[in-house]
């Protein structure tokens, strides 16, 4: 790849700004010399640290914007006072295609509203999904919805299948993803109504989707299936357990390897291995949450992360980018006969 490729940055967004996001945008150079940046940011506090860079300082304009949309802000307050924050206008670069995508670490439910408003849905898409990509025995997987729809009916989850099994092929590289719905059960008639509808739809498409069936929550790291879809309220709660219970593992080894004399010797002889156990169950290699079914590319950063888990948000931009993401969601939507414009809510002018 020798296009350039142009992404806008929300500077500000994310605990750690706008060092972290500085210093994710020059790791993302380093890794992908094709990329050129669009900082939106306080620029008093981001000249300096993009001076010291040495790859991105030849590849970043930094435009200045005033506001910053905090962490607790509402997202009804932030679509009113926050047409000139750095989330916004960085957004607002990929709708007059300025940029190709836009990533940010900032607040989820603002950025989420934003995008809706700015970018609008890709036709034929009823609602947007929150998706990204998690580790299992066989590599790794995508899960969708992780939380921008509390509830959903058949109908959307059959295109949270669509949209993530495209994810899968662009971003994971898989030729022929299978597709499964999470359930209390594998059998046909467990779940509840929406489930089953959903399952009887994704059966019966012509689309070229493998549909697995139904799959319970120990198949998520089971790997059973390259996709995994859901509604958001399940799916936010399955993340949280997975971040949550990784924690708690890497905790009990700590306590284990530091309890006693020969237990600390032991852990010399197992350093490597722990070391390759780490690497894998890190989750700044699985940063970087793509808001699919808007109209552009959108990728949420965890607040929380370093410059590397921001510089991998970046790089899940870059393939969505270069692999024609949305084009080919157009294109399946085109296959099904969908071609009906978002809903007017949906399509509202910001």
């Amino acid at each position: 790849m020798t296009q350039k490729l142009v992404l806008s940055i929300d500077a500000m967004g994310g605990d750690a700004a706008p060092a972290m996001a500085v210093g994710g945008c020059e790791l993302a150079s380093e890794r992908f010399p094709f990329v050129e940046f669009l900082l939106y940011g306080d620029e008093p506090r981001l000249a300096p640290l993009v001076a010291q860079t040495r790859y991105l300082k030849s590849r970043a304009r930094i435009v200045h914007t005033p506001d910053v949309v905090t962490g607790d802000m509402k997202p009804s307050v932030a679509l009113r006072s926050g047409r000139k924050s750095s989330m916004r206008l960085a957004i607002d670069a990929v709708k007059d295609g300025e940029a190709a995508g836009v990533v940010s670490a900032g607040n989820t439910g603002a950025m989420m509203a934003m995008a809706k408003i700015a970018l609008r849905m890709v036709p034929g898409i009823d609602r947007p999904a929150i998706a990204t990509m998690f580790p299992t025995t066989r590599g790794e997987s995508v899960m969708l919805d992780l939380g921008a729809n509390v509830e959903c009916d058949a109908n959307n989850l059959v295109q949270f299948a669509l949209m993530g099994e495209v994810f899968a092929r662009t971003v994971l590289g898989l030729n022929q993803p299978s597709v499964g719905l999470l359930n209390v059960g594998s059998e046909e008639m467990k779940g509840h109504e929406e489930l089953r509808l959903a399952a009887a739809q994704l059966r019966e498409t012509h689309l070229p989707i493998r549909f697995h069936g139904f799959i319970e929550g120990d198949d998520v790291p089971a790997g059973t299936v390259d996709v995994v879809v859901t509604d958001g309220f399940t799916g936010n709660i399955a993340l949280k357990i997975a971040e949550g219970t990784a924690k708690l593992f890497g905790g009990f080894l700590r306590g284990a390897f530091s309890s006693s004399i020969m237990s600390k010797i032991g852990y010399l002889f197992a350093r490597s291995a722990l070391a390759k156990v780490r690497l894998r169950t890190d989750p700044r290699r699985y940063n970087g949450a793509m808001f699919v079914g808007v109209n552009g590319i959108v990728v949420k950063s965890h607040g929380g992360t370093d410059a590397l888990g921001f510089a991998n948000a970046i790089g899940v931009a870059v393939d969505m980018a270069t692999h024609g993401f949305n084009d080919k969601i157009k294109a399946e939507l085109a296959r099904m006969g969908v071609t009906a414009p978002a809903p007017a809510a949906e399509a509202a002018s910001g």
